[in-house]
């Protein structure tokens, strides 16, 4: 695919710049969940419940305008299940309801709403009855999204059915560090094949509620790099993790793509980072050039449109990720295949943050939750707070845009521009952690 021509000084029209939550991490009081139950249950690795989290599902308004006054032209946001099927069978209307008017409360900022139906979290009358090793619960999960779709079906701009299934199957059932909790390799594999019939079920019903609207999936992807003769171990790893769902999505709209880092694999399995390595707050090396290996193997496997739905680095100190992201710009000016298609980045910063009175709650594997700057406004005195290091990322992402502009990064035919707000003489890019572009 060639690239298009563009202006001097205008990034690639059609560029979308989008950030996401999951339902949990951030909205607070999700009791009726497998994870509400493993934060409190002894012997997790979770160090602390999940809580009022930042209160979005009241504060989500808020949240909102934060993201509209950020330049964002997209908001991916997930419907928490539990909620609105907190029983077998029994449907919450006004939870319905409340997803709705979030939806409408991004139209009206200018915001496109891209739902997720699935981020991790399972009722917990699903996960009684086997969770994602029964069968059943593929057909469970299509009918909850039946009932949902339709209440979202005219402002719903894309759809992601299940966020990272991979991971709900590996970390859960494998390594037994997410719920259920289970290290059974085969319960594993069953896991996975649950969650791609989910998947499929989940496009043939919402695709009936809402036409012609992209629907999809987003896939946990590393850069898996054999080293010491791990070759044969490295695509034993990554076909379970990654190749039997890019193989079984094609066909679809899109995949996301979702790459924090690489992984090292040697004859004996998965390395950690070297000794010498720098690595970030999540323990994960810092490797910004996985985003590239990944979009160019999702895209030879699935062959389908590509959507970047999270990359980033997780740091305390804005400054520093800043640096880190100039410097792996600066590095790759050289780099004769940055104008291609697939080379194309998704900006990325380090806090998965709307807001700075409560960071959103992220996952490590030694540690689960952790909230990292928990103030006392958070249940609703107090208005939200900007992030402190905002000036100086702006500054830096504008040199950035610059940088990319010099060697010409284009991606070709990218759906919906990105805003400039009044006031703003540069394009912003945002200072959250998951950030997007759709690639067709």
């Amino acid at each position: 695919m060639t690239s298009a021509a563009r202006p001097q000084g205008a990034f690639p029209a059609g560029f979308v710049w989008g950030t996401a939550t999951a339902a949990h991490q951030v909205e607070g009081g999700n009791w009726n969940n497998d994870w509400w139950a493993w934060e409190h249950a002894p012997g997790t690795p979770c160090r602390e419940p999940s809580g009022d989290a930042c209160d979005h599902f009241h504060r989500y308004p808020d949240d909102l305008d934060l993201l509209a006054e950020l330049g964002f032209t997209a908001y991916r946001f997930s419907l928490e299940w539990s909620r609105i099927e907190p029983e077998d069978g029994e449907f919450s209307q006004a939870a319905l309801d409340h997803y709705r008017r979030m939806g409408d409360a991004c139209v009206a900022r200018g915001l496109a709403p891209i739902v997720t139906f699935h981020h991790f979290t399972t009722p917990r009358w699903v996960a009684a009855r086997g969770g994602w090793t029964n069968a059943e619960t593929a057909a469970r999960f299509a009918r909850f999204c039946e009932r949902a779709a339709p209440r979202l079906a005219d402002v719903v701009t894309r759809v992601c059915t299940i966020n990272e299934p991979n991971i709900v199957a590996d970390i859960g059932h494998r390594w037994g560090v997410f719920p259920p909790g289970l290290r059974d390799p085969a319960m594993r594999l069953r896991a996975n094949e649950v969650l791609l019939a989910a998947h499929r079920r989940a496009v043939d019903v919402i695709r009936s509620a809402c036409g012609s609207t992209p629907i999809g999936l987003t896939l946990a992807m590393q850069d898996y790099q054999a080293v010491d003769g791990g070759e044969a171990v490295r695509d034993a790893e990554r076909r379970d993790m990654e190749d039997f769902f890019l193989e079984g999505v094609r066909g679809d709209d899109y995949v996301g793509v979702q790459t924090y880092t690489r992984v090292r694999v040697g004859p004996d399995g998965p390395r950690q980072p070297a000794a010498d390595a720098r690595v970030t707050q999540m323990g994960w090396e810092y490797w910004p050039e996985a985003l590239e290996a990944c979009i160019r193997r999702a895209h030879a496997l699935a062959g389908t449109r590509i959507m970047v739905t999270e990359n980033g680095i997780a740091t305390e100190d804005g400054c520093e990720a800043l640096a880190a992201e100039r410097l792996s710009w600066e590095a790759r000016l050289g780099d004769p295949t940055i104008g291609d298609q697939a080379s194309v980045y998704a900006r990325h910063a380090d806090h998965g943050v709307l807001c700075d009175d409560i960071r959103q709650p992220f996952f490590r594997p030694a540690q689960c939750f952790r909230r990292l700057h928990r103030q006392d406004h958070v249940a609703g005195v107090g208005g939200r707070v900007p992030d402190p290091h905002l000036h100086l990322r702006r500054q830096h992402q504008s040199h950035l845009f610059q940088l990319l502009l010099d060697v010409q990064v284009v991606v070709p035919q990218i759906v919906a521009p990105p805003s400039c707000r009044p006031g703003c003489g540069r394009r912003r890019a945002p200072p959250l952690r998951r950030a997007f572009a759709y690639i067709r």
